[in-house]
């Protein structure tokens, strides 16, 4: 009878190829110096047992963890998991980051972090201490929080930065939201229209500005004015319901309206129907994030597509790779796309409205 899968252990294999652990060890973690007729000979034992690497047994160099920390805003994170109102910014991170460790022979462990509390040193150091991690990935807001990006740096431990690009220690990487924000102007303004608002984030989030920077900039290169056209949220429902509701009412309100998050989006479609203005014969929406629930109203929303699990797998690479080949020095950019729905369409005829 065959040995079981799940009690095959690192000396079976050992004992199997007539080799050391540490000889193991090394083919398991594709260290250097192993010559290939060792190589083969170590894997074929491994396949024939049937072993799976184990964490415990990647660690026996000493050198490495094979452990991804990621972390996330605390609050945001649990408000939007008991809201169950489909933001998948969590899901399509760890889509992205676990994939891409397991696929590089390391685990990717998840973490809720209070970007605001006095304790988050002591919070995070601990998580640190306890995991050891090779690499940690750092998200909106923490990743511009100089409390947690120094700790980081202070411990000498790898760290990318998603929604940062300012100069300083860790990997910056950002979503383009410039170039979307651009993007999805454009595609307005090639409908026709000439007014087009948009509902910004709150400060607190850099990529807020970025958006409102590439909004701004699609309209003066379309020679368009952006007085009266801003607004501003904080991402939530009942932010965008207010932001709506004061671009919509004014005296010469958008034939258009980009939001910075799904759920402002769906809160400036509800104010729409309020004010019996229909989408998109009235008004063109766009919105930002590309949770599933925008392929489900009426009509489905036109939206941004954010590479979110793209930009954690990319971390995950240059995570493990920083070891050996150091981090980039320019921040790396993951563009995503623009996704046309029934949300958006010409504008409509002067005196329409």
């Amino acid at each position: 009878m065959g040995r079981r899968r799940q009690s095959v252990t690192i000396k079976h294999v050992a004992a199997d190829a007539g080799v050391s652990l540490q000889t193991v060890s090394r083919v398991i973690n594709n260290e250097p110096n192993v010559r290939p007729a060792m190589k083969d000979k170590v894997q074929a034992s491994i396949d024939k047992l049937g072993y799976v690497p184990s964490i415990a047994a990647q660690r026996m160099s000493g050198s490495r963890s094979y452990l991804i920390l990621a972390i996330n805003d605390r609050d945001r994170t649990i408000a939007d998991w008991q809201a169950r109102d489909g933001r998948d910014w969590v899901d399509q991170m760890l889509l992205g980051g676990m994939l891409t460790a397991a696929d590089r022979g390391y685990r990717m462990i998840f973490e809720l972090v209070d970007t605001h509390s006095d304790h988050v040193e002591r919070e995070l150091g601990a998580a640190i201490s306890a995991l050891q991690p090779d690499g940690i990935i750092v998200t909106p807001p923490h990743s511009e929080n100089p409390q947690i990006t120094g700790l980081l740096a202070e411990r000498g431990i790898p760290f990318a930065r998603i929604g940062s690009k300012e100069p300083g220690p860790g990997i910056a990487m950002t979503m383009g939201d410039e170039l979307l924000a651009a993007k999805a102007t454009d595609h307005l303004i090639e409908l026709g229209h000439t007014r087009i608002g948009f509902i910004a984030g709150p400060d607190e989030y850099s990529l807020a500005g970025w958006r409102v920077d590439g909004w701004r900039e699609a309209m003066a290169n379309a020679e368009l004015d952006c007085e009266g056209l801003l607004a501003k949220g904080d991402f939530g429902f009942e932010s965008g319901l207010d932001a709506a509701r004061d671009l919509l009412g004014r005296d010469n309100p958008p034939t258009a309206i980009i939001a910075s998050s799904d759920q402002m989006t769906l809160a400036a479609l509800e104010v729409a129907r309020e004010l019996g203005l229909k989408v998109p014969q009235d008004l063109s929406l766009v919105s930002f994030d590309n949770t599933p629930i925008v392929r489900f109203t009426t009509p489905a929303l036109t939206a941004v597509d954010q590479p979110i699990s793209a930009t954690a797998s990319r971390a995950v690479e240059l995570l493990i790779d920083a070891r050996k080949n150091g981090s980039p020095s320019e921040p790396e950019v993951l563009e995503g796309e623009l996704i046309v729905r029934g949300s958006t369409a010409r504008a409509p005829a002067a005196g329409g409205r």
